[in-house]
């Protein structure tokens, strides 16, 4: 899980989101109301939603967002969040805690993960 969760209002423009994205070296920010969450919006929002369809850099972002914004528990299994995103055809999942997003697992981060247990296990049953 990344703790690195960067928020953006949902009246900021997209080149306010691209700016937060480049600053924070992340790839998909929280889109609030009023400070609650209620989307995310992603560099692939920004290309699919702003960018090819000609609308303007200060579109605002509430306008491009994916909404709801996915969630899953910290408690939940690794598989768990690997079927929630192939279910819902999605990359990313917001960790959720009391109510509040605490960081997130993406799509590319659980591949890794995967992988490297995957690895470890094969290393270990070429010990025995």
């Amino acid at each position: 899980m990344d703790r690195k969760v960067v928020e953006i209002d949902e009246n900021a423009s997209v080149m306010d989101a691209i700016k937060a994205m480049m600053d924070n070296n992340v790839w998909s920010l929280v889109v609030t109301r009023n400070k609650l969450p209620v989307g995310v919006v992603t560099e692939r929002d920004i290309i699919r939603r702003c960018l090819s369809k000609g609308r303007a850099l200060t579109t605002a972002v509430g306008g491009i967002m994916s909404s709801p914004i996915e969630t899953i528990s910290p408690e939940a299994p690794l598989g768990e969040a690997m079927a929630k995103m192939a279910e819902k055809g999605i990359r990313r999942l917001f960790v959720v805690e009391q109510g509040k997003i605490i960081g997130r697992i993406t799509q590319t981060e659980l591949f890794e993960n995967t992988l490297n247990v995957m690895m470890t296990l094969s290393s270990l049953k070429t010990q025995l």
